[in-house]
Parts: structure tokens; C-alpha cells; sequence
């Protein structure tokens, strides 16, 4: 039997969000509208919070998080909290599979720097609330730039991007040690705009705005160096990789291959959560590149649909993917999130937590106790 991992990824694991509940979302209308205080909107978190963490731990996941309940967005409430942005209505959304998403973005008006953020709060107090491994999301630094580019970035501020660049990978470095000095152990980096890279359409809109895309992928790789730079050795650094999710709706497609060096040669994390659930993210072709000791987690479940995948679909999907790695640096979880954004993905939250726990039960079958 494959030996068990001793430290995270986990066999079982998972992205992170999970789909709010209505009691939150109610909330947050009422705080919108002014009818409840900033207090009475976290006392509701904390309760909904601290209930989601009991079910977590319910369904047998290792790693815990607080279903981003608090944030609006997977990298917008992160990015909006560092020192030099701040939050902007834009003219439109992003545009995804058949729907647009809500205007909102975050601009560059000054320095960059890291001088503390509430999110730290955020995770004290999962971290307080259970005896698993408390897991924290944040965006990778590539969310500052990818998704619109130079525009949003003060050229009175930054007149070169290297400098720009310099001090986005520094202010996550800050970032990084500051969780890490709060107890953080498990961090994951939620990359979007890697992966996008792979996108047919997305490598030609990079370079029809005078950017390579291949000299994207390497920064945005060392733009992830410069951030687990400093990160203690006991911190198990992964990093999350899916092609949009808005509304159970994507962003591009292709598969790993035009960034897979840059992934497994390049870049230092321990861990890659993959989204495998379909045709869009290609073969496993590039698992052959897995660097050694690095664990591929592969993300065979979507979360775009409540339809229960079969235990026996996804171990099959497990046996095709140990012909090019060896099984035992594989682990299984959920293709992204439930709920990147407020709104949540189209099924229901009881679908949500029975394919947590058919992940649970399949890692115990394929892996053995984690």
C-alpha cells in the first residue's frame, strides 16, 4: 500500500470555498443595505463559520477552511487589503462562458507593500476551532495582473512594470511570513492566470496587448518564488490551478502542456491541485513532469454540477493518471472551489457535502487511512 503523506497535500483534500449559506447571504444583503452593522454581519459568519468547520471535519477532510465566507471574491478581498490599491467599479465584468461577472476591480494607485490584513484574523479563528489542519487560500500574485493587465496600474506610480513586479512579490513575501508567524501551516495559491495561458484565445490576448506569454508564465513563476521565499520550512506551500469558476461557468480551455515546465521545473511549491474534471484541462500527460517530491492533486470531481460522480469514474481516473506518475505522490479533491465568489456555483449544499465525503471515501479505498 502506498505510504500515507505525513504532512498536507492530503489524500483527500479540497480548494476551499464552499457555497454560502442562505442565513450569510441574508446577512450580507442587510449589511449592504445598511439595516445591520459590520458586527452583526460577523456575528453571523462566526456562527456559520464555525458550523461549516464541524462539517468539514463530519465528512473526514484533514484540511479546514472557512469556506471564504467572509470574502466577495476568491483574490479581490485579498488584493484589496494591500497597502497601494484599492476597490474601483469597472465599465463591465469579466466575461466568462455565457455570463458576465459583477464590475468590480482593484487598481494600483501607490506603493505596494503588505502592513497587515484582516484575513490573519481569518485564520485564527479557524485555526482556533478545530484539531485538523487549518488551510489558508490566498490569490497568487499573478491575480494583480492577469486579469486586466497594465490598465489598472498607476503609470504616474510605476512607470516601469519591473519595479511594479519587484514590490507585488515582495508585498506577498510579508504576506506569506505574516501567516506563517501566526501559525499557519498549510497555504494554498490560487492561480487562475497561469493556467489561462494554456487558452488558445488568452495567449492572443496577452500578446495583442505587447505581453509573451511565455515570459508571462516565467514571471508569474517567479512572482510565486519571491512570495514562499521566506516561508519556514514546516509551511507546506501548494498551489491551486483551474480556468475560471463564475456561476458554474469557466473562462478557457486546454491542457497543461505550454506551462508544465514552468509549473514543475520552476516554480517551489509542494503541491498542485489540478482541475482534471473534464475535457478542458487535457490528458495527464504533463503529471510526467511532477518534480520529485512534489504531490499532484488532482481535481477529478467539479464542482460546476450537483451530479454525483460514480467512486468507480474517479478511480479509473486515478489508475490512467498513475501511468505517468507513481500513485503514491497523487491525492484527490474537488476541481476548484464550490463558491470562488458569493454567488456560488448552481447545485445545493447537501450535493456540496456528498462529494467531500465520496472523496473522503475513495482516497481511504484507493490510499488506504490518511
Amino acid at each position: 500500500m502506498p505510504a500515507l503523506p505525513a504532512r498536507p497535500p492530503f489524500r483527500a483534500d479540497h480548494v476551499g470555498s464552499l457555497l454560502r449559506p442562505a442565513a450569510l447571504k441574508e446577512a450580507r444583503a442587510k449589511f449592504a443595505r445598511g439595516e445591520i452593522d459590520a458586527a452583526a454581519l460577523a456575528a453571523v459568519a462566526d456562527r456559520e463559520i464555525a458550523r461549516i468547520i464541524q462539517k468539514q471535519e463530519e465528512v473526514g477532510l484533514k484540511s479546514i477552511t472557512d469556506g471564504e465566507f467572509r470574502r466577495s471574491w476568491w483574490h479581490l478581498d485579498f488584493l484589496w487589503g494591500l497597502a497601494g490599491t484599492e476597490r474601483y467599479a469597472m465599465d463591465s465584468g469579466i466575461a466568462f462562458a455565457g455570463v458576465t461577472t459583477r464590475a468590480e476591480g482593484v487598481r494600483v494607485t501607490g506603493k505596494l507593500d503588505f502592513a497587515g490584513h484582516p484575513m490573519l484574523d481569518h485564520f485564527k479563528f479557524v485555526q482556533a476551532r478545530t484539531k485538523q489542519t487549518a488551510k489558508m487560500t490566498l490569490p497568487a500574485p499573478s491575480a494583480m495582473y492577469g486579469r486586466l493587465g497594465r490598465g489598472p496600474i498607476s503609470e504616474a506610480v510605476y512607470p516601469r512594470l519591473d519595479d511594479f513586479f519587484a514590490d507585488l512579490g515582495a508585498a506577498y513575501a510579508k504576506a506569506v511570513r505574516a501567516f506563517a508567524d501566526a501559525g499557519c501551516r498549510y497555504l494554498q495559491l490560487d492561480d487562475v492566470f497561469i493556467v489561462m495561458l494554456c487558452d488558445e484565445a488568452y495567449r492572443a490576448k496577452q500578446q495583442a496587448q505587447g505581453d509573451d506569454p511565455q515570459k508571462l508564465a516565467e514571471l508569474y513563476a517567479d512572482l510565486i518564488n519571491a512570495a514562499v521565499a521566506d516561508a519556514p520550512p514546516e509551511m507546506t506551500v501548494t498551489m491551486h490551478m483551474c480556468r475560471g469558476n463564475y456561476r458554474s461557468t469557466f473562462m478557457g480551455a486546454g491542457g497543461y502542456a505550454p506551462v508544465a515546465e514552468v509549473l514543475f521545473d520552476k516554480i517551489n511549491v509542494d503541491g498542485y491541485f489540478m482541475e482534471y474534471d473534464s475535457e478542458r484541462a487535457g490528458g495527464f500527460e504533463p503529471l510526467r513532469l511532477l518534480p520529485k517530491g512534489g504531490k499532484a492533486v488532482l481535481g477529478l470531481v467539479t464542482t460546476k454540477t450537483g451530479t454525483l460522480e460514480t467512486k468507480h469514474t474517479i478511480k479509473r481516473r486515478i489508475e490512467e493518471a498513475a501511468k505517468y506518475t507513481d500513485i503514491d505522490r497523487l491525492c484527490l479533491s474537488p476541481q476548484c472551489g464550490f463558491a470562488s465568489t458569493e454567488e456560488g456555483n448552481t447545485l445545493a449544499e447537501d450535493e456540496q457535502w456528498a462529494k467531500l465525503a465520496m472523496i473522503v471515501e475513495v482516497a481511504r479505498e484507493v490510499w488506504g487511512n490518511q
